[in-house]
């Protein structure tokens, strides 16, 4: 697996466009985050529909062409230099097919941060574009609002990323070692979910795959990874990394599911690393070359997450 195109750090003053691809955005929450966003010294640029809602689903931030047209338009903006997800939820695969994504590339590498429902739109940019993501707080999440760890975490990443080449989670060893590959992954259920579309990656071989998910009942759980074994696509995976299982079964309880669709794989696989839906998440570069430890649970970045 191929190491992506790290995309620029931003600078004080930078322009930040803030869009919703997924789900529907609290007025309040948004405005916290943009707050936030003025105090590291950004400018903050808000999606014309993140606030909107679907006339009929109320479970999408407006309709798909608008969820699509807003981070379309804020890519393309030449005067804009990151876009950050204001939510997870659902919605991105609805809209991912509409995006123009010659145009896209054609604007250049960007900084793109988000995480859960927007794992679609993380490995879409790395097939599509080629382009190193980051997984990180949304803009209206509580994380991004009030945790100082994950407020910090994401803070160094963007201004100061030579800083945070060791992401040191305090997480132990499942399946014990030491593995090299590129990141990758997301929300398990939208990467099972995107198995056998045209953004989907073949497999992740040569990866180092990052996993995590929220409040899914463990026979979910355990059909999403027998779904990724089945398929072939955890074949050459090089080690896994397991975030948070916020809202899912007690951890004392999942991690037997957990080492048993992938104990056998025969690489080392971290746990408690500390990034997903879980307080104080820590942000992890997609499409970078690193090393993880699992035994010291940490990763190790051959560069910074940004140029």
């Amino acid at each position: 697996m191929k190491e992506l195109l790290r995309p620029r750090r931003l600078a004080p003053g930078a322009r930040v466009a803030v869009v919703a691809t997924s789900g529907p955005v609290p007025e309040e929450r948004i405005q916290a985050g943009l707050d936030v966003l003025r105090g590291w010294d950004l400018e903050p640029v808000l999606g014309p529909h993140v606030l909107d809602r679907h006339p009929e689903f109320g479970y999408l931030a407006g309709t798909d062409a608008d969820r699509a047209a807003d981070l379309q338009n804020a890519w393309c903006d030449p005067a804009v230099d990151a876009v950050l997800c204001a939510r997870g939820g659902y919605g991105a695969q609805r809209m991912v097919d509409l995006l123009d994504w010659d145009a896209l590339r054609a604007a250049g590498p960007k900084v793109f941060v988000g995480f859960s429902d927007i794992t679609v739109l993380h490995e879409a940019f790395a097939t599509r574009l080629g382009l190193a993501t980051l997984h990180g707080p949304v803009a209206a999440g509580i994380d991004f609002i009030k945790n100082a760890r994950a407020q910090e975490h994401l803070r160094a990443t963007l201004f100061a990323p030579e800083t945070v080449r060791t992401i040191a989670s305090g997480g132990t060893a499942l399946v014990p070692g030491r593995a090299r590959g590129v990141t990758l992954g997301g929300c398990l259920s939208l990467l099972a979910a995107e198995l056998g579309t045209p953004h989907a990656r073949p497999s992740a071989r040569g990866g180092l795959l990052c996993l995590e998910d929220v409040r899914e009942e463990t026979y979910r759980l355990d059909r999403y990874l027998t779904q990724l074994l089945r398929s072939g696509w955890l074949e050459g995976v090089h080690g896994v990394l397991l975030g948070s299982w916020e809202g899912c079964a007690d951890y004392a309880g999942l991690r037997p599911l957990l080492a048993d669709r992938l104990g056998g794989l025969g690489v080392p696989v971290a746990e408690n690393v500390g990034f997903g839906h879980g307080e104080g998440a820590l942000t992890i570069p997609l499409g970078v070359a690193a090393t993880l430890d699992a035994e010291t649970g940490t990763l190790t970045l051959d560069e910074p997450a940004l140029r």
